[in-house]
C-alpha cells in the first residue's frame, strides 16, 4: 500500500468519527466509531503495518507524546486549582472512588493485573491509554493492552448520557429557584472562569512577534519536554517515575514562570497534526484483537466500567454532601473523567440549550454548570490520569 493511501485512509477514518459523533450531537462517540472502522479495517483489507506504511513509527510517536502532554500541563496553573479547590476536591473524590472499589470489590471478580491495566483509561483519555496499552504489550499482556483501548473507546457510552442526566437535573433545579426569585447567580462550585483562555509566555512579553515564529515555540516546549526525561533519568538509580508524569508537571511550572504560553502546539498551529499521530496510534492497537479476544474481554470490559462508576458516584455523593454540593452535580463533575475537554464543554453547552430558549436563563446555566465541569476535566483527564498511568504502568 502507498504510503499516501494509508495516510488518507486514516485520515477519512478520523473524520467520519467526527462527522458522525457532530451529527449525533456526541451520543455516537467519535472515538468509538473509529474503533468499529478500524477493526473492520484489520479484518479485511488492511495491513497489519498501516499505521507505519502511513510514516506514524514509534519515534515520531513518542515525540508526539512528549510534546503532547507538556503542551496539557500548560492548561493548568497552581492559582486557577487553588481558586477552584471545591472542583477539585469533588473530581478526586470520584478518582478516588473509582481505584477503592476497583481495588476491592474490583478484585473479587476480576485478576490483579485486569484492574491495573484498566483503572488509568476509565479515569482519563487517550495519552493514559496509550501509556497502559503500551505497558502491558511490553509485559506481554497482549489481550489486556487491548482492553485499555476498548476502555478509552467505551466508556464514553456511559459518560455522555449520565452526565446529561446530571446535568439536567442539576439545570432544572437552578432554573426554578431562578425562576421564583430564590437564585443568586454563579456557581456553588468555583468563581466563572475559563481555564482554557489563552495567556501569553510573561518572560517572553517584550519580545517582538517577528521572532516568537513557530520554531521558538516549539523550542521552548522541546525545552521544557527535555528537562523533565532528563530529570526522571536523573532519579532513575533512586527510584523510577514516568517521564510523562514530569512533563505533565513541568509544563505546569514552566506556564507558572511564564517561560510557556497556554496551549503553544495550538499557537504553533501542531496541535491538530500531534493529535492526529496519536489517535492512530492508539487505533493501531487494535490489529493485535480478533473477534474471539473481544468477546473474551466484554465481561471484563464491562465489570471495570460498571463498578468504577459505582465507586465515583458513591465517593463524589459524600464529598458533595461534605461541601454543600448537590449530587447531581458532584457526580457530574467527576463523570468529566471518562471523557475531558472538549466533550465537557460540548455537552454542558447542549444541556443549557435544551433546558431553555432564554438568553439570561443560558446565562445563569452557563455560569454556574460550565466553569466546574471545564475545571473539573482538566485535573481528572489532563493531570490525575497520566500520574495514575505512570505509576500503575509499574505495576505489571
Amino acid at each position: 500500500m502507498p504510503q499516501l493511501v494509508a495516510f488518507s485512509i486514516l485520515a477519512a477514518i478520523l473524520y467520519i468519527g467526527d462527522v458522525l459523533s457532530t451529527r449525533t450531537k456526541s451520543w455516537l462517540p467519535s472515538v468509538f466509531v473509529c474503533a468499529v472502522l478500524f477493526l473492520l479495517g484489520y479484518w479485511t483489507f488492511f495491513p497489519k503495518d498501516i499505521v507505519a506504511i502511513a510514516g506514524f513509527q514509534t519515534p515520531i510517536v513518542y515525540l508526539a507524546i512528549f510534546l503532547l502532554i507538556t503542551n496539557m500541563g500548560t492548561l493548568l496553573s497552581v492559582r486557577e486549582l487553588m481558586a477552584q479547590w471545591k472542583t477539585v476536591v469533588v473530581a478526586l473524590a470520584g478518582i478516588a472512588g473509582i481505584i477503592a472499589l476497583l481495588f476491592t470489590l474490583g478484585l473479587l471478580v476480576l485478576d490483579w493485573e485486569t484492574v491495573v491495566v484498566g483503572a488509568p483509561p476509565l479515569v482519563g483519555g487517550v495519552v493514559s491509554s496509550l501509556i497502559m496499552s503500551q505497558a502491558a504489550a511490553e509485559a506481554g499482556l497482549t489481550s489486556l493492552s487491548v482492553l485499555a483501548i476498548l476502555i478509552y473507546v467505551m466508556q464514553g457510552f456511559v459518560g455522555y448520557p449520565l452526565t446529561a442526566l446530571m446535568l439536567k437535573r442539576e439545570g432544572n433545579q437552578v432554573l426554578r429557584r431562578h425562576r421564583a426569585g430564590d437564585w443568586a447567580g454563579g456557581s456553588d462550585l468555583a468563581p466563572a472562569a475559563t481555564p482554557n483562555a489563552p495567556a501569553p509566555a510573561r518572560l517572553f512579553a517584550r519580545l517582538p512577534e517577528a521572532y516568537n515564529t513557530f520554531y521558538f515555540k516549539f523550542l521552548r516546549l522541546g525545552l521544557v519536554a527535555l528537562l523533565a526525561w532528563g530529570t526522571s533519568q536523573l532519579v532513575e538509580p533512586l527510584f523510577t517515575i514516568s517521564p510523562f508524569v514530569l512533563c505533565l508537571i513541568f509544563g505546569v511550572i514552566a506556564t507558572s514562570l511564564g517561560f510557556l504560553e497556554r496551549e503553544p502546539l495550538r499557537s504553533a498551529n501542531a496541535f491538530g497534526f500531534t493529535i492526529l499521530v496519536l489517535m492512530v496510534f492508539i487505533f493501531d492497537g487494535l490489529k493485535r484483537a480478533t473477534p474471539d479476544m473481544l468477546a473474551e474481554l466484554a465481561l471484563p470490559m464491562i465489570a471495570l466500567i460498571a463498578i468504577g462508576i459505582f465507586g465515583m458516584y458513591v465517593f463524589s455523593f459524600i464529598a458533595g454532601k461534605l461541601l454543600g454540593i448537590s449530587a447531581a452535580m458532584a457526580f457530574a463533575c467527576s463523570l468529566t473523567a471518562l471523557y475531558g475537554f472538549p466533550a465537557d464543554y460540548v455537552i454542558t453547552k447542549e444541556v443549557v440549550n435544551a433546558l431553555t430558549e432564554d438568553q439570561v436563563e443560558r446565562e445563569v446555566l452557563t455560569a454556574h454548570m460550565l466553569p466546574p465541569m471545564l475545571v473539573a476535566g482538566f485535573v481528572t483527564v489532563t493531570m490525575v490520569s497520566v500520574v495514575m498511568a505512570g505509576i500503575f504502568a509499574g505495576l505489571l
